[in-house]
């Protein structure tokens, strides 16, 4: 239960704000600094050994119902400990998320659980309510993709979004390949033995807690060198010297020796540049060169990055080193006409930066019954309004003019009888 709610005027009951991410859920309550819980965002099966990714887009309807049904009640009757029909719910979600996901989890919120409204926030959006600002170019750097979208003036400028899946799970991937691939592990019976020798595969689990501890990102002249003796084309590229060893503990028995040309390099794919020069730092040059002329330099000075990704150590001083090099070449010097690039330091750790935003969007209750959509109206339309569709038909004329439209959302949903 929220601090202090029992204080006050006898107002309604303070949201719950979900930030369903694809690797963790934050949730929490509307006017907290912070999330009460940061979980996987997975269930476990008793017949199956692997956990349930809840967050999938390529399953079946009926399937993913469950899921997120079963995920949803943990939330509330493990963590949160609240009557789900007593409260509004804020879902912060990304402008990628599939409608038939949104769909389905406004179903599981409305037809299962009885909430009285749900309202879905764009998470760039919402991370900008920390800052007080209203334009900026945020950067959402996350487990499946790294997302740049700028938002001037409160209004997000959607045909300027850029991404790439470059993220937690490519990083993942990599690390697990070099590990097999490069290091050792040492036995009850033998030391030095090839990891692949010993086990096929690593936990996830194990994987990222690996990257946490032992991986960080290169500052822009190391790095460079890096990827010039990896790729090596002339023969004469040099690798840096590498930072020592680690002894990794995997269990009671087994320890893995990760190397240091592992724990240095195996970042950098988030900035070699693919066949198209794309990476994670040209993702904001580009979206800034799709947003209108005046509006560039404002932006540019206005940098927000977000996301459990750009936690890593090293990883904001090496994008900003990244932007201000790739801003003197010639793709961009002529057209983008500005040098200065400013970023800004959010009041939380990236990964809830979002989360933050929508419990400060969450405790206006005012403006909160406005936006929301309400149980009456999902009842009576069956459906959840597109925030970043303009096409949507007015509610007006979406039923008879002799019959009143559903409301939105009551203002004051504890005094309903």
């Amino acid at each position: 239960m929220p601090m202090f709610e029992g204080l006050g005027t006898g107002g309604e009951k303070t949201a719950v704000v979900i930030d369903l991410g694809a690797a963790y859920t934050k949730c929490g309550f509307a006017g907290e600094s912070g999330p009460r819980c940061i979980i996987p965002s997975e269930i476990k099966k008793p017949d199956i050994t692997q956990a349930i990714k809840v967050v999938q887009y390529n399953i079946n309807t009926e399937e993913l119902y469950g899921y997120l049904k079963e995920f949803i009640h943990m939330l509330y009757f493990r963590h949160l400990l609240v009557n789900p029909r007593d409260r509004r719910v804020v879902v912060i979600e990304s402008i990628l998320c599939p409608s038939h996901f949104r769909e389905t989890l406004t179903k599981v919120f409305f037809k299962h659980f009885e909430v009285p409204s749900v309202l879905f926030a764009p998470c760039h959006l919402m991370s900008l309510l920390t800052l007080g600002i209203n334009s900026a170019v945020v950067l959402d750097c996350g487990y499946t993709e790294a997302l740049a979208l700028p938002i001037y003036e409160g209004i997000l400028i959607l045909n300027a979004w850029e991404a790439l899946p470059l993220g937690g799970k490519a990083i993942h991937k990599e690390l697990q390949a070099r590990l097999l691939e490069e290091c050792t592990v040492d036995t009850g019976t033998n030391t030095g033995e090839g990891l692949a020798s010993v086990m096929s595969s690593l936990p996830e689990e194990t994987i990222e807690d690996i990257k946490v501890r032992t991986c960080f990102v290169s500052d822009l002249q190391r790095g460079e060198k890096i990827q010039a003796a990896k790729f090596n084309i002339d023969g004469k590229a040099e690798r840096p010297q590498s930072p020592p060893d680690v002894a990794y503990p995997l269990d009671g028995e087994r320890i893995l020796h990760v190397k240091g040309s592992v724990r240095d390099s195996v970042i950098e794919m988030l900035f070699e540049q693919d066949n198209e020069e794309k990476s994670i730092a040209t993702l904001i040059l580009d979206s800034l060169l799709q947003c209108p002329i005046d509006t560039r330099k404002h932006l540019a000075e206005n940098l927000v990055i977000i996301g459990g990704t750009a936690m890593l150590p090293g990883f904001l001083h090496r994008i900003m080193a990244e932007i201000r090099c790739l801003v003197e070449k010639p793709k961009y010097k002529e057209v983008l006409a500005t040098k200065t690039f400013k970023v800004h330091t959010p009041p939380a750790k990236p990964n809830s930066v979002a989360w933050l935003g929508g419990a400060i969007f969450g405790a206006l209750q005012d403006i909160l019954g406005s936006r929301s959509v309400s149980k009456e109206y999902y009842s009576q339309t069956g459906r959840i309004p597109d925030w970043c569709c303009l096409n949507n038909p007015p509610l007006e004329m979406m039923y008879e003019t002799c019959k009143a439209p559903p409301p939105l959302m009551k203002r004051a949903y504890s005094t309903e009888k």
